[in-house]
């Protein structure tokens, strides 16, 4: 399993909007091939410009070809939009992972 890190600071005024285009995102990132969990995190502070947004895949193969689909390439595009800077999206090896059962 890989995750796939990147780190955002939103622009001021552009935080609901970035939650809102991340939420848009989700279903389709439910249809893609070894997808497994997003987490999008807000910084300490309250008021915060800082997230992170990290996502875990069944290999680096599905993560990479996440990219190739369309609407998740351009809603991607317009979460970046709402952004000042981001980093480089890296991948980071996942040794240990759990998640409550539902």
């Amino acid at each position: 399993m890989v995750a796939r890190v990147t780190h955002y600071r939103i622009r001021p005024g552009k935080m609901e909007d970035f939650v809102s285009t991340a939420q848009a995102l989700t279903p389709a990132m439910d249809k893609l091939h070894g997808f497994r969990v997003l987490l999008i995190l807000r910084g300490e502070e309250k008021d915060s410009q800082d997230a992170m947004a990290i996502s875990a895949w069944d290999s680096a193969a599905d993560m990479r070809n996440s990219e190739n689909d369309k609407f998740y390439y351009k809603t991607l595009s317009k979460l970046m939009s709402c952004c000042e800077s981001f980093s480089p999206m890296h991948v980071e090896e996942v040794l240990l992972s759990k998640f409550a059962n539902p």
